[in-house]
């Protein structure tokens, strides 16, 4: 009997069935570790624990040395030519060390006519004061000689002419003291003003040393021999202040508002075997309203192998303390919110957290995670809440 196309394909499709149904019962009961074998297998992902560690908040600015305080060191005075300049360029000078000499010539003769001047006013007080003795003299001996008079006139033995006289005498004598004295007074004022002159010399004279106000480094002369010393033009020395330097950087606006004096900070350049250390010594109080970015200033512990100019970069300590963190590449975002993939008893789930200080590769978990919690290492990973996962620890990571 010949079958036709369909039934011929129901016949194999039973056959097929009644196989394993032939092998099992010859074979026994299934095993179960074999079925279990034969369900899907879950997929391996890398997981990370949440743990605390040590966290540091750093920022991370560069900019340029340049001294603490310059000084300019000016003529005090002028119209003398420069004689010698006794340092140079690079020269480490002390308080009050001699910088440059100055012409005395000129200074020399005021000095020797003002000498002269006081001399002359001494004479001149000498002569008013034997003037003022002699018209004390004359005074007294016109007065005796008037109050005689004036008696004898009184007694009838003197003429009212003779008293006139002796009266008009008196007088004239008191004058002439008062006369004297005048003119010993401005001899006086007179010698007070040729020792005020002299003084004046003596002290220009000191000036022409022309002195470092402090200890520093000199960065720059622009003195030189011959010329007129003058406070018009540009300063004759330039001093780093103690030779003290200092480092400043530009910072966005956000970061300046966490920068305090007193914070530590890593300084590295160029040809420096190690960085060298610091201090935030300064916060600018303004904003460039162009640019956005404020400035501090750091305060350089050993300059001594930094030159003004070097540009340096600074990494500043603001925070530093122990705390609950995760992995950065754990953390995603959903919905402007910053979220974990947390992993627990094998199930994905989605948790908001708050993310804190980013030091290297992990981040401060501020809440949203306990210690010891599981999470996806890579957010970015194609899991989704609610699946199943086998977990892979990550490897260790300082």
């Amino acid at each position: 009997m010949r079958l036709r196309p369909h039934a011929f394909v129901a016949a194999l499709a039973a056959a097929a069935l009644a196989l394993p149904l032939q092998v099992r019962a010859e074979t026994g009961p299934a095993d179960p570790a074999a079925e279990a074998a034969t369900e899907i297998s879950l997929p391996a992902i890398t997981v990370s624990t949440a743990a605390s560690r040590r966290m540091s908040d750093r920022i991370i600015a560069s900019g340029l040395v340049a001294p603490i305080e310059e000084v300019n060191v000016q003529p005090l005075i002028e119209g003398q030519p420069i004689q010698s300049l006794l340092a140079d360029v690079g020269d480490d000078v002390a308080a009050g060390q001699v910088l440059a000499q100055l012409s005395t010539s000129t200074l020399e003769l005021q000095r020797a006519q003002a000498i002269a001047g006081a001399a002359s006013a001494r004479a001149t007080i000498a002569q008013a004061e034997a003037q003022l003795l002699d018209a004390e003299s004359s005074a007294a001996e016109a007065q005796r000689v008037a109050d005689r008079t004036r008696k004898l006139h009184e007694q009838g033995s003197a003429s009212q002419a003779a008293l006139d006289t002796a009266n008009a005498t008196a007088v004239s004598a008191t004058a002439r003291v008062t006369v004297a004295r005048q003119s010993l007074e401005a001899a006086r004022a007179q010698l007070a003003l040729t020792e005020a002159q002299l003084a004046n010399v003596e002290l220009q004279l000191t000036r022409t040393d022309v002195k470092a106000p402090y200890a520093g480094r000199v960065t720059a002369r622009n003195a030189t021999i011959g010329a007129i010393a003058t406070a018009a033009g540009l300063p004759m020395f330039v001093l780093e202040r103690d030779g003290a330097l200092e480092l400043r950087v530009d910072v966005a606006e956000a970061d300046l508002l966490r920068l305090k004096p007193g914070q530590r900070a890593n300084l590295r350049a160029a040809g420096l075997s190690a960085p060298l250390s610091g201090t935030v010594r300064l916060v600018e109080p303004s904003i460039d309203a162009t640019t956005r970015l404020g400035r501090a200033r750091l305060a350089v512990d050993a300059p001594a192998n930094l030159r003004a100019g070097m540009f340096l970069e600074a990494e500043i300590l603001v925070a530093e303390h122990d705390a609950l963190a995760v992995p950065v590449t754990a953390v995603g975002s959903e919905d402007g919110a910053s979220t974990v993939m947390r992993v627990k008893d094998g199930i994905v789930e989605r948790v908001i957290v708050e993310t804190g200080i980013r030091d290297g590769g992990f981040v401060e978990i501020l809440s949203g995670l306990s210690d010891g919690d599981t999470v996806v290492t890579k957010a970015g990973s194609f899991v989704r809440s609610g699946d199943r996962i086998t977990p892979v620890d990550a490897p260790a990571t300082n």
